[in-house]
């Protein structure tokens, strides 16, 4: 055979007649992948279209008798094993013999599945010529990108799928495989770009900073590149001059760049120069160069303007052009799903957040907002809830207008503990721009769906407050009024409501919570708070649930009375529906007669006779086992619940 046969003839096909079978075998960049099923080397199969629900799905044809057809795989899987959380979805498909295989999977082991394509797959797939090929699938089954070839295509390979898990949000492991990539190649400006952009969306802005500034010095690409990014570290600094300044000039060097605008635009909406940061944002979504996981950002900017405007047709066009362009924007899903809320479209709400989920399960925004707006389309749909509902908001806003109290007071008992209600009025929102709208609504509903689930206290339902919102014409603005929503507080017959201010910044987000008893109108505790860009907002809400939660059980601990006592076990005349649970501990008090001292009588502190710790609860009554106890208890002794500081602390 020829040298021209063997060896130019195949290579000639591979550059020029490929891409056309690609498109005819139906393998196209933003087109649904071939379905396939191939069983591994130990015949378990494996069904591509079981993980269409995965966000990110890898397909790696290579050769497994080829060390350099091998590189990427084993790259990532390396990767993989040490960011687990990351849940990242590689196969290794190969038309390989099965013998070659078996060698390989025996000395590399890896952690994915490697394929022995018996069906024909690889040709499907445009992967028979030339090896490795490698398809990365996204949402909806769906090819994002399409590479061939090893060697040097490995780590513009590599750049990419970093920058694809920066749009998942997972910059760890977006900067672990930057730093692999700037370790082959310690020049390569795009593995060195994404790796300041993963520092600054992970809140390190001193390293993103340093990085920036090293590309910034090259010139030419770098330099554009590094001062770009530079503009974003100083507007994440609030130095807010330094960032215009070095935005302008990227603006000058190159006019054609997108992410400069979206950066003015935010500082000057901060600014309070609404109309200023729209025409920043409308020429960012007009120039077209930008990086891979910033593009969708400046649509979603925009519409986020138009929809606090109340447009909310134009907005939904915009978050749309963002999620086409980027298919992980979960930001741009649960926008465009409360534009639908406010229009009162809550199945094509959900169907929004459902999108957002599928694409991002751990999205505090996409499941809080999805959770919320089941409930509502629950409500509308069972007849009986709705007619209840409907009704009590009707008496509520009657009461609320009146000014009349919901309830008498309270029956002769005043010792024993009344059930602990809270609710949560939408805290206001000002400051910056952010990126996603919703951030009162997501913080309230996590917090009532935690604070609920700890049983220690009743949180006013949700669909109760809206319906009652909207009866009453109440928006945040006449909300933020101290007055009006501490009577709202009153009428939901809440003890404690938690109201406040939510103002974002450039480097995250600072709340102040009050915590404000209806009754006395006094504040038992305020909470000032940041949530840092780039913090777990499902971590940093937790850890604000406990605190809330302390200060109620310290502000208002649980009292109640033995209502029967034996040597074993004594009886309390509180349960479930006041809050207590198992492994409550009280102490049972006796009060002291008071000391008179120069005319005055001085209140000394109940002395502890016994302490008593729940073994079992019932609705309205609990049972204790005595730990111990200075004397027979009997009833009618007071009980007063202990607070143990350390676990309140952990």
């Amino acid at each position: 055979m020829s040298l021209w046969k063997r060896y130019l003839i195949p290579a000639f096909l591979a550059y020029w007649i490929i891409p056309a079978a690609i498109c005819m075998a139906g393998v196209q960049t933003g087109k649904t992948v071939p379905d396939f099923s191939l069983k591994d080397t130990k015949g378990k199969v494996y069904n591509l279209s079981s993980v269409k629900d995965r966000s990110m799905v890898v397909l790696y044809f290579f050769d497994a008798a080829s060390r350099p057809s091998q590189e990427f795989l084993l790259t990532v899987d390396s990767l993989a094993r040490k960011y687990r959380e990351a849940g990242l979805t590689v196969w290794g498909v190969t038309a390989s013999p099965k013998g070659a295989v078996n060698a390989f999977t025996q000395k590399a082991n890896p952690g994915f599945p490697i394929l022995l394509d018996t069906a024909g797959v690889s040709n499907s797939y445009g992967a028979k010529l030339i090896l490795p090929t490698t398809c990365i699938v996204g949402p909806k089954a769906k090819l994002l990108d399409y590479f061939q070839g090893g060697g040097k295509t490995t780590n513009t390979l590599l750049v990419r799928l970093a920058e694809r898990t920066l749009q998942q949000n997972q910059p760890a492991l977006a900067d672990a495989i930057s730093d692999h990539v700037i370790k082959n190649n310690p020049k390569d400006s795009s593995a060195r770009l994404v790796k300041g952009y993963a520092s600054l969306k992970s809140g390190r802005v001193a390293e993103a900073e340093k990085a920036f500034t090293s590309l910034a010095k090259e010139g030419g690409r770098g330099e554009i590149l590094g001062k770009e990014g530079l503009a974003g570290v100083y507007a994440r600094k609030g130095q807010t001059d330094k960032a215009l300044k070095t935005a302008e000039e990227v603006e000058k060097k190159a006019p054609a760049r997108s992410y400069v605008h979206v950066i003015k635009g935010d500082i000057l909406y901060s600014k309070n120069n609404k109309a200023l940061a729209e025409a920043e944002y409308q020429k960012a979504v007009l120039k077209k160069e930008s990086e891979t996981f910033q593009a969708a950002g400046a649509y979603n900017k925009l519409g986020r303007l138009y929809a606090s405007a109340g447009k909310y047709d134009k907005s939904r066009r915009l978050y749309d052009q963002a999620t086409e362009i980027d298919p992980y924007y979960v930001e741009a899903m649960t926008n465009k799903g409360l534009t639908y809320e406010k229009e009162g479209s809550w199945d094509k709400a959900l169907d929004t957040y459902r999108q957002g989920q599928s694409v991002s399960r751990d999205d505090v925004f996409a499941s809080s907002l999805a959770r919320r707006a089941e409930g509502m389309l629950a409500y509308r749909d069972d007849a009986k809830q709705k007619e209840r509902i409907d009704k009590l908001v009707k008496e509520l806003s009657e009461r609320f207008r009146s000014q009349k109290k919901l309830f008498a007071k309270a029956d002769e008992d005043t010792w024993t503990s009344r059930p602990m209600v809270m609710t949560f009025i939408d805290f206001q929102e000002t400051g910056a721009l952010s990126d996603r709208d919703g951030f009162s609504t997501v913080v309230t509903t996590q917090l009532a769906d935690q604070l609920g689930a700890s049983g220690r206290v009743k949180v006013v339902d949700r669909v109760l407050i809206d319906q009652l919102l909207q009866e009453l014409n109440l928006g945040t603005s006449e909300l933020a009024d101290p007055e009006t929503a501490l009577k709202l507080g009153k009428v939901l017959a809440a003890k404690i409501m938690g109201t406040g201010t939510l103002i974002h910044m450039p480097n995250g987000t600072m709340m102040s919570m009050r915590l404000i008893d209806t009754e006395t109108s006094q504040i038992p505790k305020v909470i000032n708070l940041q949530f840092p860009e780039g913090a777990s907002l499902k971590k940093e809400l937790g850890s604000l649930n406990r605190e809330i939660l302390a200060s109620i059980m310290q502000s208002y601990p649980l009292k109640a009375y033995v209502v029967n006592a034996d040597d074993k076990q004594v009886m309390i005349n509180l349960g479930s529906n006041q809050g207590v649970v198992s492994g409550t501990t009280f102490e049972i008090v006796e009060e002291k007669a008071p000391v008179e001292y120069k005319g005055k009588l001085l209140k000394s502190a109940p002395e502890v006779i016994a302490k008593v710790e729940v073994v079992k609860v019932e609705p309205d009554l609990s049972y204790c086992r005595i730990v111990e106890q200075k004397r027979a208890l009997k009833r009618d002794d007071k009980a007063v619940e202990k607070i143990d500081e350390a676990a309140l602390k952990g």
